[in-house]
């Protein structure tokens, strides 16, 4: 590639206040240990379900097979198991109790809250995976710039289910790209000798990786720009990842788009369980 890619720095044991300050200025904040090793293999076993549930729905052509996404460039249909090759499972808190109850984690909830304010919904619920020998590269981006949600300041989160390290695709990210406002960046899903970006203002030399053990997690703005290596490993990737926006963001519907959307409330808004936001209003 002609450079070596650094990692991320780590901010250890930092307030509430010093967390703010970190993530708005650097776009980014780790949190080492946030699960246990019970919820790690919970999280772990229902990932299984999942794929089980998968090949279930495609052979009785169930509409729910649509929140699931085959690998793009695997080289075979199924792996050796009959389980089909996913690259992500979206909506996962309208399929598994297991994953809804995670994105309201406790430790999790208040340090979001200490991001962007007590009131918070759930824009995206989903596992991002990557399995082993097939997982393709994430090209960079940024969040909002698939998004309909205005201003751009939503906090998305990488939970870490299994370890992801540099030869699995761990995520990568550029620091403080959060700054530059939002860019347009085409496709995401790439195979693994695909350049990392087609844009040619941006340094792939400027990407720092972010491996992290199994319950440790990845919170980043959702204008900071990211990616993502392939997995040719013969260990898997998967990460739950959930993005958060507070009662001040308003929904902002493209290319025909139903004008009214209904949002999970994960804490505060005087008890409500769920929001309805109409196109432009907050």
């Amino acid at each position: 590639m002609g450079f070596r890619i650094q990692q991320a720095y780590r901010f250890k044991r930092i307030s509430g206040v010093e967390q703010r300050k970190v993530f708005f200025e650097e776009g980014y904040l780790i949190i080492e240990n946030l699960l246990s090793s019970q919820e790690i293999e919970k999280c772990q076993n229902e990932i299984e379900r999942l794929h089980l549930q998968c090949k279930e729905f495609l052979t009785q052509n169930d509409p729910r097979k649509n929140h699931f996404q085959m690998e793009p460039f695997r080289e075979k249909p199924n792996c050796d198991d009959g389980l089909p090759i996913l690259r992500k499972i979206e909506g996962t808190r309208d399929l598994s109790a297991t994953f809804d109850q995670l994105a309201k984690h406790p430790s999790l909830v208040k340090t979001v809250q200490t991001l962007i304010g007590e009131n918070l919904l759930l824009f995206r619920s989903t596992l991002m995976l990557k399995p082993a020998f097939h997982g393709s590269a994430h090209g960079l981006h940024q969040d909002s710039a698939y998004w309909p949600m205005e201003p751009p300041k939503l906090v998305t989160v990488s939970i870490a289910i299994n370890d992801a390290t540099t030869e699995n695709g761990c995520f990568k990210i550029i620091p403080r790209s959060h700054k530059w406002g939002l860019r347009e960046w085409g496709g995401i899903a790439r195979r693994h000798d695909d350049p990392i970006t087609d844009r040619n203002d941006v340094d792939p030399a400027d990407q720092v990786e972010v491996p992290l053990k199994a319950g440790s997690a990845l919170l980043f703005h959702s204008l900071m720009v990211h990616g993502s290596g392939a997995n040719l490993s013969s260990k898997p990737r998967n990460t739950a990842l959930y993005a958060y926006f507070s009662s001040d963001v308003r929904y902002k519907p493209r290319g025909g788009k139903s004008m009214q959307k209904t949002f999970p409330v994960i804490a505060g808004l005087n008890g409500k369980t769920e929001l309805t936001l109409t196109s432009g209003e907050s």
